[in-house]
């Protein structure tokens, strides 16, 4: 059931693509290099293949030219890889026919990055990013000047909590008045793999609500996988609205 599901994600996302162009606008994913939470029993973080992938996907048959950004560079290390697991095949295509390996087994470091090449700076899910990207000064700078510079920010699951410290140069942060979402602190208190929320340096809800953001619940949403834009804002809260996330950030970039 969930590899049709994400069959027909796919075949809707692909309607409208349009021919790949190497001079094209680009994309800078973050990802993080931090492969567990410190605890005794090394709980994963990573970051979700099953949500990177498929962004990166959409970048790609849309025309984009994508880069990866780490806060190390090099490898990086990914969940619900598919070394061990059977995975949708919009995640599966993407790895064997669009470069997936070739970029994110080879990323880059925050020195080497130009953000005046980027049209956009997206982060997907897995615990990994709240340990790193949220934090890394030279990365949220990089998105700091691509949003300024009139470009989107986008996220989806808990890739939304490392947005919330980008900066803008008035002291206020990028999310701060906006709509947001990312994955709910009702959600976190009931997971196994953060232990509740106690593994994790913060919970998304909690950064984008102290940096202003108007945090969207369920309550709030017509339905939970929705994505929320919000001017050049585009957040989502669970793992299977990741595409279309990029998706939304493709239209703001394209208007």
């Amino acid at each position: 059931m969930r590899k049709s599901c994400y069959a027909l994600l796919a075949a809707g996302l692909l309607s409208g693509a349009t021919t790949l162009a190497s001079d094209g606008p680009r994309i800078l994913i973050g990802v993080s290099n931090v492969v567990d939470m410190g605890d005794p029993d090394r709980h994963e973080a990573k970051n979700n293949l099953w949500e990177v992938a498929p962004a990166y996907h959409v970048f790609v048959m849309h025309g984009f030219e994508v880069d990866f950004v780490s806060p190390q560079g090099g490898d990086v290390p990914f969940s619900m890889d598919e070394d061990a697991f059977d995975p949708p095949g919009m995640v599966s295509y993407t790895i064997k026919h669009e470069g997936f390996r070739d970029r994110s087994d080879d990323t880059l470091k925050p020195e080497d990055v130009d953000p005046s090449r980027y049209a956009g700076y997206f982060v997907a899910g897995g615990l990994g990013p709240l340990f790193d990207l949220a934090t890394d000064e030279r990365i949220l700078t990089i998105a700091s000047t691509i949003y300024a510079g009139g470009g989107a920010i986008g996220g989806c699951g808990h890739g939304p909590g490392s947005l919330a410290n980008i900066p803008l140069g008035s002291g206020s942060f990028a999310v701060s008045g906006k709509r947001v979402t990312g994955f709910p602190n009702a959600s976190e208190e009931t997971s196994r793999w953060s232990k509740g929320g106690l593994l994790l340096p913060f919970r998304v809800e909690d950064a984008l609500r102290d940096r202003g953001g108007l945090f969207q619940t369920k309550d709030d949403l017509a339905d939970k996988f929705d994505v929320v834009v919000d001017d050049r804002v585009v957040t989502a809260m669970f793992m299977s609205s990741c595409a279309n996330a990029a998706k939304d950030m493709i239209t703001i970039i394209r208007r």
